[in-house]
């Protein structure tokens, strides 16, 4: 499974950047996020039809 992860600006909570990653590496970056205080919002990512 993929997730979509958005880091949010620190004032108003609006979406900077996103990055689509696997399963096995938001773990890793929600404990990135968390040592610096950044804020995410993690959602699973749309699947495209192939």
């Amino acid at each position: 499974m993929r997730f979509e992860i958005m880091r949010l600006d620190d004032v108003d909570g609006t979406p900077v950047d996103s990055t689509v990653v696997d399963a096995a590496s938001v773990n890793r970056i929600v404990q990135q996020a968390a040592a610096i205080g950044q804020r995410l919002w993690i959602r699973p990512a749309e699947s495209t039809a192939s």
